[in-house]
């Protein structure tokens, strides 16, 4: 069974490759209609993301691969090492016994622990619809929050006065790695050390100076423009805790298995030609488009810009232990 999908899944690449090379990119926006971004939209939302959290950047790739419907020096959006230090079968005992499934999309664990009882736990449709319920959002929810301000995420005004998050209170996200590594430093703990006695002398023996590294796995992370299906498409090329690359196998080890070899296969990538663990972007802008609707019931404005932190967020639920994701909670 798992053969006949693959090549079904081959078959499609093939016609989705030829088609999108006998035609044109759209100009027109559909955002709103279809949840479909066009390469100007996919842009902006990666100038955004790149803005805010400047561990991802625009890369140009190789040239004979470039689109024509994107600038050659910003073809896709790439970040590197990104830890994964658990392997995500842990999950997937929980996932099968705690969440739903429809269209072959889970819900993205929930990070407040164990639901109560009685509480029903909902997949991608209800968590488009969250919104709509009246329910708002709190500890007990799924901790799946962004509040889309007309002055949310913009860039700073030329001359870097008090416009953007500053001017709103919310937290500034530009200076993000800084905070990160000052956390980590400060929670790391000191290097530990032995004593040791020689006669009537003490010493101090201190540990390997790596003797408290954890080793891990780590991740280039990148998002390429589909042409075809006009969304964003994520790739995974990972690498061991010795630094070599991992095989598509051990891959999927950080997958969770309901979508291995379903929304989750093994393609070439398209700016680089190296085989590459992507996740099939067939769903997404049907996703998104249950965002866009969420948005306008409440009242705010659909903004193509933040299309790549919403995207990020429900492709979490696929690779939970990738830690990629450290944006601001975001309600679907």
């Amino acid at each position: 069974m798992q053969h006949f999908t693959l090549a079904k899944h081959r078959l499609g690449d093939a016609y989705r490759t030829a088609v999108s090379s006998l035609t044109s990119a759209s100009g027109e926006s559909r955002f709103v209609e279809s949840g479909t971004l066009t390469p100007q939209e996919f842009l902006e939302a990666g100038d955004q993301l790149a803005f805010k959290f400047p561990t991802w950047r625009w890369e140009s790739g190789d040239p004979s691969r470039h689109g024509s419907h994107l600038p050659s020096d910003r073809q896709y959006l790439i970040t590197r090492n990104v830890p994964c230090r658990t392997r995500v079968r842990a999950l997937d005992y929980a996932i099968d016994h705690q969440t739903q499934t429809e269209d072959d999309w889970l819900l993205p664990p929930v990070t407040s622990g164990a639901p109560a009882a009685g509480e029903e736990l909902r997949d991608v449709d209800d968590l488009a619809a969250g919104g709509r319920g009246g329910e708002a959002s709190g500890s007990g929810g799924l901790g799946l929050v962004m509040d889309a301000q007309d002055d949310f995420l913009s860039s700073p005004p030329a001359g870097g006065g008090g416009g953007g998050a500053a001017a709103s209170g919310l937290p500034d996200f530009s200076d993000l790695d800084a905070q990160l590594q000052e956390e980590d430093s400060s929670a790391c703990p000191a290097a530990a050390s032995t004593r040791a006695t020689v006669g009537s002398d003490c010493f101090v023996v201190a540990d390997a100076p790596d003797a408290n590294i954890v080793h891990t796995r780590t991740y280039d992370l990148s998002i390429t423009y589909d042409k075809y299906y006009q969304t964003p498409r994520l790739w995974l090329f990972g690498y061991n805790e010795s630094g070599e690359p991992l095989k598509p196998e051990e891959v999927y080890e950080d997958v969770l298995s309901d979508y291995v070899a379903k929304t989750v296969t093994v393609d070439p990538h398209p700016l680089t030609g190296t085989p590459t663990v992507s996740i099939h972007p067939c769903k997404h802008a049907q996703v998104m488009q249950k965002v866009v609707a969420d948005w306008i019931e409440q009242g705010i404005t659909p903004r193509h810009d933040l299309a790549l932190f919403v995207f990020l967020k429900f492709i979490s639920g696929v690779v939970p232990t990738i830690n990629y994701d450290f944006t601001m909670e975001i309600e679907f």
